[in-house]
C-alpha cells in the first residue's frame, strides 16, 4: 500500500455511473480491470467540455449499447484506492433505458452487459469493482433521489 505523496497535488478522478433498473433488475457490466474481472454499473470518466449528464449517457452507451436518459441524481460518492493512491468522486444517476443498439461494439475491457436483481448481484461470483456498486443499488432501492439540477454547469 502506497502512502499519499504530500508534494503531489491531490486530484480526484471524477466519474459518472448509470443506475438503470428494469423489472427489478439492474443493468451492470462485467469488465476487465487491473484487479481482474469485476462487476460495475456502466460508469466512466467525465471528459473535458462535457456535462455530467452527457457523460453518463455516453458511458452507458459505450459500455452497454443501451441509450439512457438521466431522470435524477442518486448521489455523489467518494472512494479511495490506497494501492494506487487514487480517490474517485462518483456521480451516480438514476437513468431510464430508452433504446438498445444490438450491433454496437462495447468498449475495450467490457466483457458483457448483464441485468441482475439485487440478490443476484450480491451473490454473484464476480467481485464488485468497488463497495459503491452495492451501495448505489441500496440507495436506489431506499428511494434516494435528487433533482438533476442539483449539479449545475456554468
Amino acid at each position: 500500500m502506497s502512502e499519499p505523496n504530500p508534494n503531489t497535488p491531490w486530484t480526484p478522478h471524477v466519474v459518472v455511473a448509470a443506475m438503470v433498473e428494469r423489472d427489478g433488475k439492474f443493468l451492470l457490466v462485467e469488465e476487465h480491470t487491473a484487479e481482474g474481472l469485476r462487476l460495475n454499473q456502466p460508469a466512466g470518466h467525465w471528459e473535458r467540455d462535457e456535462t455530467l449528464l452527457a457523460a453518463v449517457r455516453r458511458e452507458a452507451l459505450e459500455e452497454t449499447a443501451h441509450h439512457v436518459e438521466p431522470l435524477a441524481l442518486l448521489g455523489c460518492y467518494s472512494t479511495y484506492y490506497p494501492r494506487r493512491d487514487i480517490t474517485y468522486l462518483r456521480f451516480a444517476y438514476v437513468c431510464e433505458a430508452t433504446g438498445f443498439d444490438p450491433g454496437r461494439a462495447l468498449d475495450d475491457g467490457i466483457v458483457r452487459a448483464i441485468w441482475l436483481t439485487p440478490d443476484e448481484l450480491a451473490a454473484h461470483p464476480t467481485p464488485h469493482r468497488s463497495p459503491l456498486v452495492m451501495r448505489c443499488v441500496e440507495d436506489y432501492l431506499a428511494g434516494r433521489r435528487f433533482p438533476l439540477d442539483f449539479v449545475s454547469h456554468a
